[in-house]
C-alpha cells in the first residue's frame, strides 16, 4: 500500500534527494523543507521504493501537502 509523506509545516523545498524508482529505507533523508529560517529534513517512514515526488526544489508547500509518495 503506498504511502504518502506528506509536509510537515508550510515551507519551501530546498533541496529534493532523491528520485522516482529509488529505493529508500526507513529514516533515509529524501527532502529538505526551509521553514522559519531553518533547514527540515524530511525522512523516509519505512522501507520502500520511491513510486512519485509531487514537488520540485524552491517550491512552496502548505502544511499536510503530499510531498512524495513511497510503496
Amino acid at each position: 500500500m503506498p504511502t504518502e509523506i506528506t509536509a510537515p509545516m508550510s515551507g519551501r523545498i530546498a533541496a529534493v534527494l532523491c528520485k522516482p524508482g529509488d529505493q529508500v529505507k526507513f529514516e533515509d533523508e529524501l527532502l529538505m523543507l526551509e521553514a522559519l529560517k531553518m533547514e527540515n529534513p524530511i525522512f523516509a517512514p519505512a522501507d520502500g521504493k520511491v513510486v512519485e515526488i509531487k514537488v520540485a526544489e524552491g517550491a512552496m508547500v502548505e502544511a499536510n501537502q503530499v510531498l512524495i509518495v513511497i510503496d
